[in-house]
């Protein structure tokens, strides 16, 4: 319970500081360090498909605003950083490295279903009735597509609109007209 808190420290302190500071640059890695803390929350709460999916459309994301931000914003590293930068830089470093191994800690050995550890478990019913209850041969397709429909077809939307969002804007110049005519 301690290390949800400490994410959403962490989580808050990013908002804050990308609210707060005046570099474009500086506050999208602080909305992707926020991104990635909720992330790391959705693994702690057992939700690694949601995790994935944040984590993807994060990338992307980040993908389009650093683009967007270069663009707007010329920014230039100098050899004089302010103090309170690089502290909360290491801050943000330790907190995500920390977050990193109690995930990995948390996680059951190799070969050990998380499943098997919780009675009554959604996956239990899955595998014991989902034959008669889909009537697909396939249990990994019936479980897809009749018991967690809506979810596939919403991360599939998300992923979809996010790639075709970053090829939009990543794209070097738009296609010309054949012939050289501008019409």
């Amino acid at each position: 319970m301690m290390i949800f808190y400490a994410l959403l420290l962490f989580m808050i302190i990013a908002a804050i500081i990308a609210v707060e500071t005046s570099n474009l640059l500086s506050s999208v890695i602080c909305v992707g360090a926020v991104g990635f803390g909720a992330s790391l929350m959705f693994l702690f709460l057992r939700a690694p498909d949601i995790a994935i999916t944040q984590i993807v459309v994060e990338v992307l994301g980040l993908i389009i605003l650093i683009r967007a931000t270069i663009s707007r914003d010329l920014t230039s590293i100098s050899g004089d950083r302010e103090f309170f930068g690089v502290v909360v830089s290491v801050a943000i470093i330790a907190v995500i490295f920390i977050a990193g191994i109690r995930v990995l800690g948390d996680l059951p050995g190799f070969g050990g279903p998380i499943f098997a550890l919780v009675s009554g478990a959604a996956s239990q019913t899955y595998i014991a009735q989902g034959l008669e209850l889909t009537g697909a041969a396939n249990l990994v397709s019936g479980v897809i597509l009749d018991f967690r429909a809506y979810d596939t077809l919403g991360e599939a939307a998300v992923l979809f609109t996010c790639i075709i969002g970053a090829t939009a804007i990543l794209r070097r110049k738009s296609k010309k007209l054949v012939g050289g005519s501008d019409e």
